[in-house]
């Protein structure tokens, strides 16, 4: 008896299912330690943290998975096993966005604490989602899903040979295993942190401060016309023995304050660059008007931190390279002002490490330890834009 033919519908969603899965995998492929961080966040949430030493190994293994199995759904291999795969691997996925987002319901609207996890992390950092969005994407992906595993006996298995199989299997998981690596290694293929090269970080980071530009208006008697002075407009005229006669023309009738530039929270004003005394470098640092550059070493934690790169030749090359060219080098961190201060001085520390205080380890921000996936990582920053991004391996590269 023939086997009846995969409806073209069945073959647009079965193809479109498997590419959501590679893209899935890839986003966080190109980013395993922003995938580890986000497991990391689950596990707290979930009052899991002693398997947060699995987190990495998961980090590795959930995108190969991903992409494998899109890449299975696509050319049809084990299409009955595939399926079925899609269908507990979705089903898990559904069950979880749907307690995410009623318990993050529950935090807004009723005060409970769960600690929600607020990024799924579905697509790495290339699409941030709410709880909410995230549901209603794994609603619409279970639509495929269920008919791809309704219909698997009507998908016709690929005319590959089980060797074949298993080579496009094999190749495949080197393919993004390799991806994994590179991006491991060094920093994301593709950066979408808020802390990419060419963002300007004046912006969402540092308060726009009010500017305001004081005037006296003064009544010409000669003209009978009002005139506007500034103070050192008005100190000017007595330079001259013309610019004196003119001021005793002048009849003072008030002053006033013009606003030029209103005060406007950052988006993040939270994020914070103390020194050891408590003083905020943030403003003077981040600054349009600083003309020179700052270098600054991420370390989120420093109980976590590489050491190999902390104390490799190539840091110490280019903290030398700051100090005879008086160029700002700073490390900056999460951990407490305490424990900084006993870091700095059992290490040696040749430079100054700023405390971003402002952090819950449950809910974040976690400006540190996103700006750069690399423990320690520089970046390098002119006129508060980010002109260079490099992982501690890449060190070598930073004075090229």
């Amino acid at each position: 008896m023939n086997q009846k033919k995969e409806p073209i519908i069945v073959i647009i969603l079965r193809i479109a299912l498997g590419l959501v899965f590679i893209y899935s995998g890839l986003t966080k492929a190109i980013d395993p330690i922003g995938t580890s961080y986000t497991f990391d966040d689950y596990f707290f949430s979930f009052h899991m943290s002693f398997f947060q030493i699995f987190s990495m190994l998961a980090a590795w293994l959930q995108p190969i998975v991903e992409c494998v199995m899109g890449v299975m759904l696509i050319t049809k291999i084990y299409t009955k096993l595939t399926a079925w795969l899609f269908l507990l691997l979705m089903s898990f996925f559904f069950l979880l966005t749907a307690w995410l987002a009623l318990a993050e319901h529950l935090e807004v609207k009723y005060g409970y604490n769960f600690n929600v996890v607020k990024d799924c992390g579905c697509f790495g950092s290339s699409i941030k989602l709410t709880n909410v969005e995230t549901f209603l994407k794994n609603v619409v992906l279970m639509v495929p899903t269920l008919v791809v595993f309704f219909y698997r006996h009507r998908i016709k298995e690929s005319r590959l040979t089980n060797l074949g199989k298993i080579l496009v299997i094999f190749i495949s998981c080197c393919v993004f295993f390799t991806v994994e690596a590179h991006s491991y290694r060094h920093l994301p293929i593709v950066d979408h942190s808020d802390w990419k090269v060419g963002t300007d970080l004046t912006k969402d980071y540092v308060d726009q401060d009010l500017i305001t530009k004081s005037v006296f208006v003064y009544k010409d008697t000669t003209t009978q016309k009002t005139v506007e002075l500034t103070e050192e407009e008005l100190m000017k005229l007595y330079d001259t023995e013309e610019g004196s006669a003119y001021a005793e023309s002048l009849v003072y009738v008030e002053d006033k304050t013009d606003t030029i530039q209103k005060f406007e929270r950052a988006e993040n004003y939270n994020f914070t660059m103390e020194d050891s005394e408590s003083n905020d470098l943030k403003s003077a640092l981040l600054n349009k008007n600083n003309e020179i550059p700052v270098y600054l070493l991420f370390m989120y934690d420093l109980d976590q931190v590489d050491m190999d790169g902390l104390q490799g030749e190539d840091l110490s090359k280019i903290v030398k390279y700051c100090n005879d060219n008086d160029f700002h080098f700073y490390g900056i961190t999460n951990t407490p002002r305490a424990e900084i201060d006993k870091f700095v001085k059992e290490n040696k520390i040749p430079y100054e490490i700023l405390c971003c205080s402002y952090y819950d380890p449950a809910k974040g921000p976690y400006f540190v330890r996103d700006a750069i996936h690399s423990s320690p990582g520089l970046i390098k920053i002119e006129k508060g834009v980010i002109t260079g991004k490099w992982a501690w391996r890449d060190f070598d590269e930073v004075l090229e």
